[in-house]
């Protein structure tokens, strides 16, 4: 016998038309890469994203098609992320952090139709359009008076002409809710990056479980400030959750120094953000010179990567900000675990209390965990058994996008890449990468693609790239080489043989020559006995 219910679909138009209808006056600011402050409300959002509705709809572009971002957290991306989705379309958030070849790789293969992008990556637009035949639309996020002469770039248009020509009279359609609703390509893994396709239903679950108590634990009271981007996991869902909740939204644009941060925290009443440690260091490091003080904010949630223990005592101690360890992945979609503490814990001292916020947290409801050894047995939670780390759940990948990587699920779980303990209460803390790529500002770099690039400069032999701590970026390559018997090259000949084939930011910051990489019995390289031997080595400061 099935229930009596309605059986209205979960979509994400739904969730602008809640915000407009019942949160229509709350504002959502931005700070334009024009340099102006500009403010509207989620109503405004609301009508403009039925303009943009329409104007795929002028595109004939049809149901799941893919339409792609390279922009940064601002209100146009905002209508982007309720306009494309909503129409039945699906919205794809390149990062424009990559190298020209992976955007123009990832472009073809999502097959996307139209790129809208901020004035800021022209220049990288310019450099990939003639590599992506599939896009018939350029739209500049900028108005017509913006929008520079002989670009190169054919089928540009200005954003508020693309759209300012349609009504926003527009019926939201009624789909599958597990229809795609949205695209993010993950360079986690090795190789080319691979897509988590996700759908209305995983979405807008995702939504809901975001904005609980114990996870971001968003409201109509809040003032929120994303600083992680909305190329990166959909800025972890928090559009799709300040939607849900009504919040008052506050985007940093491109401006993301210290000074710029705390700036528009405090104009803007700013309570509570969201990003990766890098940034706060950097908010840190403006604050404490300069004497400064929080007046609204309270929380903030830092992922991507682990919260170094001096950061989590600052914002407490010092500004009396409450730190919330966060932890998942895009194929997650990508909450997974958030770091809050139990009632039984509130009476604790405050070094166990710390003991405890420096893991990643709590499983939120819809994510089930596990941690299994080299044989696939689960193993027991006592926080002190380490394991691979495997996840399930409503919002985590089953595949990749067409199939890229085979199935990666094991048994039906997800194997995230980590290895990590549980405790009694559920508690789960990273320990180690099962994988080699390196994570540096919550960024992934993969030391494969770092080892390749080395191996084909004619005078190495073999290469490793292995991460190394950093005091601001948590962690940077370091390439280990073996030069070919008589051949001869320098630090700064290898370092800059990777210019043009990698960004920038991947390259590794230094390289360390010996005479022999540790291999194992199957000839892979035995990057633990690596680090091992280079436990004394430090980076060169920069």
């Amino acid at each position: 016998m099935l229930g009596l219910m309605q059986g209205q679909p979960l979509l994400i138009s739904s969730l602008i038309m809640f915000a407009e209808r019942h949160h229509g006056d709350t504002q959502i600011v931005s700070r334009r890469v024009e340099g102006d402050i500009h403010r509207y409300t989620w109503a405004d959002v609301g009508r403009r994203a039925r303009q943009v509705a329409r104007a795929l709809d002028a595109q004939k572009l049809d149901f799941s098609d893919r339409v792609a971002t390279l922009a940064w957290n601002g209100y146009r991306h905002l209508e982007l992320y309720f306009g494309v989705s909503g129409s039945g379309r699906v919205l794809h958030t390149i990062n424009p952090r990559l190298h020209p070849d992976q955007i123009a790789w990832i472009a073809e293969h999502a097959e996307d139709r139209v790129l809208c992008f901020d004035a800021t990556f022209l220049p990288l637009v310019q450099a990939v359009h003639g590599r992506c035949p599939g896009i018939r639309q350029y739209v500049m996020l900028c108005d017509a008076k913006a929008l520079p002469a002989d670009t190169g770039i054919p089928n540009l248009v200005a954003y508020e002409d693309w759209i300012g020509r349609h009504p926003a009279v527009y019926d939201w359609p009624e789909f599958d809710e597990n229809s795609a609703s949205s695209m993010c390509y993950t360079s986690g893994t090795t190789g080319n990056p691979k897509a988590a396709l996700y759908s209305h239903r995983s979405t807008l679950l995702h939504a809901y479980a975001a904005a609980l108590p114990d996870v971001m634990g968003l409201s109509a009271r809040d003032s929120v400030l994303p600083v992680v981007p909305m190329f990166h996991v959909n800025a972890w869902g928090i559009p799709y959750s300040a939607a849900l909740t009504g919040c008052k939204l506050v985007f940093p644009g491109g401006a993301l120094d210290g000074k710029s941060v705390y700036e528009l925290i405090e104009a803007e009443g700013v309570t509570y953000a969201a990003g990766v440690p890098t940034v706060w260091q950097m908010l840190l490091g403006h604050m404490g010179p300069n004497k400064l003080r929080f007046s609204t904010l309270n929380r903030t949630v830092i992922g991507g990567s682990a919260c170094p223990p001096a950061m989590i005592t600052a914002f407490r101690e010092q500004y009396g900000v409450e730190v919330l360890h966060a932890w998942g992945m895009t194929e997650m979609s990508p909450l997974g675990t958030l770091c809050t503490l139990k009632n039984k814990h509130q009476s604790l001292p405050e070094d166990e209390k710390m003991k405890i916020r420096l893991k990643q947290g709590r499983a939120i409801y819809g994510v089930d965990m596990r941690i299994v050894g080299d044989d696939g047995e689960t193993l027991p939670w006592d926080g002190k058994t380490y394991g691979d780390l495997q996840v399930r759940g409503p919002w985590v990948v089953r595949e990749y996008f067409k199939g890229e990587g085979g199935d990666p699920l094991r048994e039906g779980w997800f194997p995230t890449g980590d290895v990590a303990t549980i405790d009694a209460d559920g508690y789960m803390q990273i320990t180690d990468r099962s994988k080699d790529v390196i994570k540096s500002g919550g960024e992934w770099i993969s030391s494969i693609d770092i080892e390749n690039i080395a191996m084909a400069h004619p005078a190495v032999a073999m290469a490793a790239c292995v991460g190394m701590p950093h005091p601001k970026w948590d962690e940077r390559p370091l390439l280990v080489a073996v030069k070919k018997p008589g051949a001869e090259v320098s630090r700064e000949e290898l370092l800059a043989f990777y210019e043009g084939k990698t960004a920038k930011w991947q390259v590794p910051d230094d390289v360390v020559f010996v005479d022999a990489i540790p291999l194992g019995a199957t000839g892979k390289m035995l990057k633990t006995r690596l680090r091992e031997q280079l436990k004394d080595y430090r980076l060169p400061s920069v």
